[in-house]
């Protein structure tokens, strides 16, 4: 168990597992049970890349010098402020005897954990990437463990696609189970419809038989939303006022989704939900302890449920998502173009 879960690679502090620690041992000398990515393109999860564009006030050189200082502090891309990193894709290098993992040199995959606890050693100083995108193209080394998940990545999808659906492929899969569990047709109510993660959850709940409705910040939002045909309401509001988001939403959802990647966003949704529903957090600016004393204030009862970014079977869910519908392909492609 010791090597599975990677304990021999934190270095500060001992003894906890390596999304806690402060420090890890990017090594590129793999252990029995590891396995070795040659690194091609890191994807900065939205909340990790706002905040840094944000504090940088989008100073592309800033942001590029303060995510190659982060990862040759801690030996992964952590942020100490959000505290959330990413994923990453590449070509596997090499494989222990001991390894799990279904994967065999020369595949070229996706690493389907966070960047926060994958040891990440990066050597060409990033050269290739202008800091003002969320993709970053990168050369390095990453380790993963025998308890990590990766996935190949498929034939028919430029990498570039399939590392933007990789990296928030647990939420539509969550989504699909919680929709799944409702009687009739429930209202699923998505905060921030328009972005990756909430355009697959809308698709996902549509598929699983729920009336959507989306909440979006801006009229080009709503725009593009609107044409995708994903959602059968959408209303522009700020997702951080609670009082706006609830007025919204009309009559509360039976699910609602947060997929919104600034902080403030609980109290709306928890407003927004019908009594003995559930809200589904799927943003890394989620402030647990806000969503769960403001639930307790509002005397609401409601089930609140963290994404954690796995079930079963998640990312072959996302990819099947974005085979089928082709509005969610089209919303991908064009996040990825304006990158």
């Amino acid at each position: 168990m010791t090597g599975s879960v990677g304990l021999g690679r934190v270095l500060e502090p001992k003894g906890v597992l390596p999304q806690a620690a402060w420090r890890l041992d990017a090594d590129p000398a793999i252990g029995p049970d590891e396995v070795r990515i040659r690194v091609r393109r890191l994807n900065l999860d939205a909340a990790s890349y706002r905040q840094l564009a944000g504090k940088h006030e989008g100073d592309g050189a800033a942001i590029r010098a303060e995510v190659l200082e982060i990862v040759e502090t801690r030996g992964k891309m952590h942020n100490p402020v959000t505290g959330s990193g990413g994923m990453l894709i590449g070509v596997v290098d090499e494989v222990g005897p001991d390894s799990p993992l279904p994967v065999k040199p020369g595949d070229l995959v996706a690493t389907l954990v966070s960047l926060t606890l994958t040891p990440l050693r990066i050597t060409d100083g990033l050269a290739g990437w202008d800091g003002l995108s969320e993709q970053v193209p990168a050369g390095g080394t990453a380790i993963l463990f025998g308890r990590s998940i990766v996935g190949v990545l498929p034939d028919d999808l430029p990498p570039e696609l399939a590392l933007a659906v990789y990296d928030v492929c647990g939420a539509p899969a969550l989504v699909d189970r919680v929709v799944r569990g409702y009687p009739g047709t429930p209202t699923v109510a998505v905060l921030g419809g328009a972005g990756k993660s909430g355009s697959l959850s809308l698709a996902a709940a549509k598929r699983a038989g729920a009336r959507t409705h989306a909440v979006v910040v801006s009229e080009k939002e709503r725009d593009a939303l609107r044409g995708a045909g994903l959602a059968d309401e959408i209303a522009v509001a700020d997702a951080r006022d609670p009082v706006a988001v609830a007025e919204a939403i009309g009559t509360p959802a039976d699910v609602t989704v947060v997929c919104v990647d600034v902080p403030g966003c609980e109290h709306g949704a928890i407003l927004a939900t019908a009594p003995g529903g559930t809200v589904i957090f799927f943003s890394m600016a989620t402030s647990f302890s806000a969503a769960a004393l403001g639930a307790e204030g509002l005397a609401a009862d409601v089930t609140m449920l963290v994404g954690n970014g796995f079930v079963p079977g998640h990312a072959e869910f996302a990819v099947g998502l974005l085979r089928s519908v082709p509005a969610v392909r089209a919303l991908f492609e064009a996040r990825i173009a304006g990158d």
